[in-house]
């Protein structure tokens, strides 16, 4: 190792010191040996596989929590596509082994996805290690892995599959440090939900070998090699006294002027419930009702979402809840919904645009219901807001829609770019608005979120990105209606208080972000949260934007 430093983008803030241990490499694939003897026990051996691979993520995401289940289940329907297996059979017929049309299949259905873009590049990344699982499953092998010293570490790895960051155990594995991902990768939103220290496309970090003692800083995305005791020791105390200041912020959010900004959670699903509801916060900015819907056969009834609901609400009794409506389709697919043929699904029929057809229409009433009845039976704020909304014309028949049901609060998130530009008129007729920044950036930039050669691009500090925050807070400001964000820039604390300057009301996130937020707003007044976004706006990329904040 030459250099003693590398550099990344830090993704969940903390400071850990441990050796590195390195992910496990797949199992090698055995030289093709040609065509099966009988093609009909290898294609029965290869679908075992396939259901032995989705057996155990089903099992992994009943055993995880809030994100970590979400993504778990998500990645558990994959192995059961039928049309996975179709391609197996077709390698067999073609005459190659069972273990190598496994592969091929796989390779196949991640080639299709990548020329689909958008979203579906998350789940073709993703692919490679459902692969390596199944041809481990099928070859009788270990399933890839973590690593086991036997000792605390830091994990490193080119990048880490959903299975994998999920099954992070904080009192092991200290600090996570990737080759690639970016700020809004399955690793990054992973990481920071559990609280470790992790820091993404950080390409210095193929050359680390197991056992070198490194220093990682999920702030700053700095990555120490062999830093020394005293180093380590000056880090370690500094992050102490940090979270020991952090721990003494309590209350609403505010400018050292007294400028109110409402801080609210994420929610994921119930299992993310009693740390949501536990934090000091003003609500839930972001409720995703996605859970109840992606890893089933049929929809849920209008009662078990009542319930799911109404559970949610009860633990926030007096507070906000910001409830999103079905964000489906694209990587997101609905067994029980016909997608369509769609050559790029990333911008395609998801979200509210599933209301076009007569059943997502009745997918869409029957949430409005349960919402509704699930409100009334509680004493929680409830608004409502529908994703990738891009018209004036889709916000106002969404409006109208939840106060058929009762819903008096009704707003839209921007994520798609023509609704920041229009946002004047879409608050015309919706109550709020709240800013997806994850997917309002990789939109406006043309950056898939997953690809990590893309980072910079990805950055939330992009300009072009502030400059839609700053059309749509402006259009709240004129309106008299509150703009929040909930994406992941509302967690950064310097950048929130960029995003308070330009008019932003409400800012929400992971729970274990709040105090530092709370913090860095409560250490400055609201013209000098101006004068922050000014320099931000001003820059002419994503790194200079964060430097000339930063000064």
């Amino acid at each position: 190792m030459t250099a003693a430093e590398m550099t990344g983008i830090g993704v969940s803030p903390g400071v850990a010191s441990a050796p590195a241990a390195r992910l496990a490499p797949p199992p090698a694939l055995p030289a093709d040996t040609g065509p099966e003897a009988d093609t009909g026990a290898a294609l029965a051996s290869a679908t075992a596989a396939l259901a032995a691979v989705a057996a155990d993520l089903e099992a992994r995401a009943e055993r995880a929590d809030g994100p970590a289940a979400e993504v778990l289940y998500a990645q558990a329907m994959i192995p059961e596509d039928p049309a996975l297996a179709d391609r197996i059979a077709q390698g067999l017929a073609e005459g190659r082994s069972a273990p190598h049309a496994l592969a091929g299949a796989f390779d196949s259905f991640k080639a299709s996805l990548e020329a689909a873009g958008g979203y579906l590049a998350e789940r073709a990344a993703d692919l490679d290690d459902l692969r390596d699982r199944a041809v481990a499953a099928l070859l009788g092998l270990p399933m890839p892995g973590l690593p086991d010293p036997g000792h605390p570490y830091v994990l490193v790895a080119r990048d880490l599959a959903p299975a994998d960051t999920a099954a992070l155990d904080p009192s092991t594995v200290v600090a996570v440090v990737t080759e690639q991902g970016g700020p809004t990768s399955h690793t990054a939103i992973l990481a920071k939900s559990m609280g470790l220290p992790a820091v993404v496309a950080c390409p210095d970090a193929a050359a680390l070998a197991d056992g070198v003692p490194v220093l990682v800083d999920g702030r700053t995305g700095l990555v120490a090699v062999d830093p020394g005791p005293e180093r380590v020791r000056r880090a370690l105390e500094g992050e102490a006294r940090r979270t020991e200041a952090l721990a003494g912020s309590r209350g609403p959010g505010r400018t050292a002027d007294g400028h109110a900004v409402q801080l609210l959670v994420n929610l994921g699903s119930p299992a993310d419930l009693d740390a949501a509801a536990a934090a000091d916060s003003e609500g839930v900015g972001l409720f995703r009702t996605e859970f109840l819907f992606l890893d089933r056969e049929t929809a849920p009834t209008v009662e078990e979402q009542t319930a799911a609901y109404a559970q949610v609400f009860a633990a926030f009794q007096g507070r906000k809840v910001v409830v999103r409506t079905l964000d489906a389709g694209a990587d997101k697919p609905l067994a029980f919904a016909d997608h369509g043929d769609e050559p790029n699904p990333a911008l395609g029929v998801r979200g509210i645009r599933l209301a076009r057809t007569a059943a997502g229409a009745a997918l869409l009433d029957d949430q409005l219901a349960a919402i509704g009845a699930a409100a009334t039976a509680g004493d929680a704020d409830v608004w409502v807001m529908a994703p990738m909304v891009a018209t004036q014309a889709e916000a106002r028949a969404f409006a109208a829609r939840c106060r058929d049901h009762g819903l008096d609060t009704a707003g839209t998130m921007i994520e798609v770019p023509a609704a920041a530009l229009r946002a004047a008129r879409i608050l015309d007729d919706c109550d709020f608005a709240s800013l997806g920044t994850n997917d309002l950036g990789q939109y406006a930039l043309a950056a898939d979120r997953m690809n990590g050669a893309l980072a910079d691009l990805l950055d939330p500090w992009q300009p072009a990105l502030l400059d839609l925050v700053s059309l749509a807070a402006e259009a709240g400001r004129e309106s008299g209606k509150p703009v929040g964000v909930c994406g992941e820039a509302a967690s950064d604390p310097l950048l929130a208080c960029v995003l308070v300057g330009l008019g932003v009301t409400s800012l929400s996130m992971a729970p274990s972000a709040i105090p530092a937020v709370r913090a860095e707003l409560a250490s400055r007044t609201l013209d000098e949260c101006a004068v922050l976004a000014a320099e931000a706006l001003h820059a002419d990329d994503a790194a200079e934007a964060r430097r000339r904040a930063a000064c």
